[in-house]
Formats: C-alpha cells, structure tokens, sequence
C-alpha cells in the first residue's frame, strides 16, 4: 500500500470554489487561498440562522495508544460514508499543530484512503491560524513586559504573571527559562516559560467566539497576573483586546477544504482537550450544521477526556447536542490496555484483560444520554478471533458495532459504520450532563471524578486548595471544570490502565481561563510544552528541488 503522502498526491482534487458551491456557500463569503483552500467569512453564519440544524456525530475513542487509534480517520470515512448514501455530510474537524506534525503523531489529516486534502499544506501553515494565535499570544507578553518595565501602574506582581510565551513546535528546553537579563534596558528580569500554542488561552477563546464583539469580550476577560494585593489582573486592563482582535480577525474565519474523495471538510481551530476544551471553532460547527444533513466532529485524546468537555462545556456553550456518539476502538489499544508490549500478534488474553476499557468508556458516555456506536477500527494484525471476541463483547452489551476499514478502502471501508451511525441519530435523545455549572466547584469535580473517573475521593494539594480561594474570593468557581490530566488512563495516572476504580483522583493546582469561560484543574503532570523524542518525523520530511515535500504523514 502507498504510503499517506503519496495516497495523497494521487486523488484528484476539485476546485475550491466547486467544493463550496456543492454546499451553497455563496461566492462573495469565499477568500480562495489557491486552488484548494479558502476561507469562509464567519459572517455568513448570520445569513443562516433561519436554516434548520443538520444531524451532529460526535466522533471519541477509548484511552489509546502513544500513536492514537484513528478518530480523524474515522470522522473523515465517515463523512465519506454518508455522502455516499446519497446524503448531505461535512466533517469539521481541528487544525493540526506543528509540534505532533514534527513529533511522534504526526499530522491531524486522517491517514490512508481517509484523508483531507491538500494534506501537506493543511499539516504545515496552513492558511496561518495557528501562527496568529501565536503572533497575538506572544504580544500579550511583550505588552505585560513593556508595562512592568514602565511604571507598573497595574501593580502587576513580576511573580505572579501567570502568561507564558507560546510557539507552535515541541522544545522541551523552553519549559522554564528566565527573561529580560542583560540588564536594565532589556527591563525587569524574572522566571518565565513557553507552551505550545494549542495550549494557548487564546486558541481556545479562538475557537469559543461567535463573532468579532465576542472575541473582544473574551480576550479582554483572560486574566494574564496578578497585583501584589493578589487581585487579577486582565487583558482589559491593559487595553490591548482590539489589537489582539485586528491580529485574530482572518483567523476567525473557517477554512474550507476537502477530503480524498471530494466531501467538504471545513478545519478550523486546534485547542488541545487535557488543558482546553479540545474541538473545532463552534463557528465551524455550527456553520457546517446549517449547510448539511449531518456533521461529523471529533473531540480530542478519549472520551473521559474530549468527549466529557464536549458533552459537559461545549454542547451548553453552543446550544447544540449530538444526535449520535461514535466510540472508537482498536485492538491494538485494548491489548495496550491489558498489558500487552506487543501489538502484532494474537493475544487474546491481553485483550481480555484490557478490553474493560472499552467498557468503562460505553458506560461512561451512556451516562450522557445521546445513542452510541462503537467503531472498531481494522489493522492489518487484527485476528478473525480477536475481532470476534470484541463485536461479541459489545454487541452483549446491547451497543451497535462496525468494524472500520476506511483507512483501506475510503468510505467503501464505512458504509456499514455510515448506516448504523445515521439509524442511531434517528434515536430521539436528550443530553443529560455529569454536573451542573452551578454546583459548587469541588462539587463539579467531585461528580466527575466518580462518574467518570471511578475514584472514591479527590484529594486538593496545597496549590489547588489556595487557588480554591482565589477562584470563590473573585466570583471564577461559577465557571465549568475542564479536567487536565493524562490521555492513556481514565484515571490521573497514565500507569492506570484498564479500567481503575476505588482510588484517589489528585488535584494538585488550578489555572484559570476567565475568557474562555472554564476552570482548568491539574491532575497529574500535564505539559503544556511538549518534546521531541530522540528521533522525530522531522528526520523523516524532506523537499525536492521541485517543491514536492516527502515524509509527512
């Protein structure tokens, strides 16, 4: 089989503007970005509102692997799938960050014959979102500097400025460093660090604003620092939030692509889900919603991770809800969950052992109330037993299941998903969350760590249990809990793997997001600056002289 990039490079493309035209964007919200890209005027979402809402399938999985188990692949099979059967389907899904592109992952476009397309510019620069975000974190920074260094009439506390500095590339030597040495012209020196730019609060209220006036109110609500007196300090305070706006203003607007097979996907906006919310700009989504009969989504890392924030924050952020939830599963995962080193031969007795993951994950989102389908994704090591031992194990569950092989065959590969997916949001359904937003915040915690999570207690360390105050004593603990901890277990610690219950879940600190609206709270050590491993894709990418790049993936 050829390789992602060169799958690639052999589809034949329609233009963009035909792309738009198939879903009746008008021309005059269209900014080309070539042949193959463009840019819709988030504007044009206005022009809609009197539209009725399209199906959403939310798109999740079971704690994965270190190489994640294809739900981008999946999402865009899917939506193929459904196209296929003579529906109306986009996909929407996240931008892809340079950090994983160059790291382990590689890129966020799908894989195989289930990909988005032009897949090297959209997992490079893209049309250059990330890089805005970036560019407007990054002047947060020098302003609170610059202001520091000149009078400080804020009262900022040089120790307490809680706004690191962002670049979207893994550099784990960036972590901790220190500023402004060389004296008393480079200003005031003090401890700071960086972390990528997913894990930027301004990606994150990027993808949360509706329009122009919204985005203003939100960055202008970030609290950056804090006083010497311990009162928070924000972006309003330092009248920038129109200057970040003017930088963010062409980021805001979704990018429209396609897939291999010619679907429509838009992709936009690329918040991580451990320290954000993890999906799509809402703007996205809910454009995608008035433009066709159903919407393919997908949320970040597991569903105790992405797929809780969705149903938890996202959905009663946006006033939507899926019609259906899709849970991707492999074996190669459930084995990783058993214990299991290997992947690639039979190990039934691993698969047993792990496949109560698959388990914790169906209930868990049971719990919500939206129909279920598992997607059980095929590797070429899958055996005839191991397969049978999972349709068996989830049918008895009285779940629907589809073996996945969209990565082999395109939307041929998920029809069977595309048919049991569509009969499910035909299920009427209403979505119960795990908390209420005004439960009081250790409540909020509390209700998630057991429903979720399967701990007995949560435990508060001194940090967290001090930032508690802060949060209650400047009115932020009305706010939504986003839960930052590991990916590979539904507990705090990625060694937990299976499915653990009966522990204690720590919350050892808490960081604020004023302007995206959510409480983040620190379990376990989660980076929000990445490394790169000893050898990385990096090694692996290289360019001709003709302009043809090799390698991504």
């Amino acid at each position: 089989m050829l390789n992602d990039i060169e799958i690639a490079k052999s589809a034949k493309m329609e233009k963009i503007i035909k792309i738009a035209e198939k879903i009746n964007i008008k021309e005059e919200y269209v900014h080309q970005c070539g042949n193959h890209i463009a840019k819709v005027s988030h504007h044009y979402l206005k022009e809609l509102n009197n539209k009725d809402n399209g199906k959403l399938i939310l798109v999740t999985a079971i704690n994965p692997t270190p190489a994640g188990e294809g739900k981008t692949t999946t999402s865009i099979g899917l939506s193929m799938a459904i196209n296929k059967l003579g529906k109306k389907s986009i996909v929407a899904l996240r931008e892809p960050s340079l950090g994983p592109v160059m790291g382990v992952k590689g890129g966020a476009a799908g894989g195989g014959y289930s990909q988005v397309l032009p897949m090297e510019d959209i997992n490079l620069h893209f049309t250059g979102d990330i890089h805005a975000v970036t560019t407007a974190h990054n002047l947060v920074s020098a302003v609170i500097d610059a202001h520091i260094k000149y009078g400080n009439e804020l009262d900022i506390d040089s120790t307490r400025v809680y706004w690191k500095r962002a670049m979207d590339m893994n550099d784990r030597a960036l972590r901790e460093i220190v500023v402004s040495l060389g004296g008393h012209a480079n200003g005031n020196p003090r401890e700071d660090g960086f972390i990528i730019t997913a894990a930027s609060e301004i990606m994150a209220v990027l993808c949360l604003a509706d329009d122009i006036p919204d985005l203003k109110r939100r960055l202008q609500n970030i609290v950056v620092a804090r006083t010497r007196k311990g009162k928070p300090v924000t972006i309003g305070d330092l009248k920038i939030e129109g200057a970040l706006a003017a930088v963010l203003k062409n980021a805001l607007d979704p990018n429209l692509v396609q897939t291999i097979e010619n679907t429509p996907a838009f992709i936009h906006g690329g918040p991580f889900a451990n320290i954000a919310h993890g999906t799509n700009s809402l703007i996205t989504t809910k454009m995608a919603l008035k433009l066709s009969d159903y919407v393919v989504t997908e949320s970040g890392f597991g569903a105790d991770l992405g797929a809780e924030k969705f149903l938890d924050f996202v959905s009663p952020t946006a006033g939507f809800k899926p019609d259906a939830i899709v849970l991707v599963a492999t074996i190669r995962a459930l084995k990783y969950n058993g214990g299991a080193k290997e992947f690639d031969e039979e190990n039934l007795d691993a698969l047993r052992n792990g496949i109560v993951n698959l388990r914790v994950h169906i209930e868990n989102l049971q719990k919500f109330g939206i129909p279920i389908v598992v997607a059980l994704n095929k590797f070429d090591t899958d055996t005839d037993a191991e397969i049978n031992y999972v349709v068996d194990f989830v049918e008895n569950m009285n779940v629907p299941i589809s073996i996945n092989e969209a990565y082999y065959k395109g939307s041929e590969g998920a029809l069977d998903l595309a048919e049991k997916v569509i009969k499910a949001t035909e299920i009427k359904s209403e979505l119960n969350t795990i908390y209420n937003w005004h439960d009081p915040l250790e409540v909020k915690i509390m209700k998630l760590a057991k429903e979720i999570y399967r701990a007995k207690h949560v435990d508060y360390e001194m940090a967290a249990r001090s930032k508690i105050k802060f949060l209650k004593k400047y009115g932020y603990d009305h706010l939504p809990v986003i839960v930052a901890k590991t990916q590979y277990s539904i507990s705090d610690d990625p060694k937990k793997l299976g499915a653990p219950s009966n522990y204690n879940f720590t919350i050892r600190d808490f960081e604020l997001s004023a302007g995206a609206g959510f409480i983040v709270a620190l379990a376990g050590e989660i980076m929000r600056m990445p490394g790169l491993p000893k050898h990385s894709n990096a090694e692996k990418i290289d360019v001709d002289a003709k302009g043809n790049i090799t390698g991504l993936f």
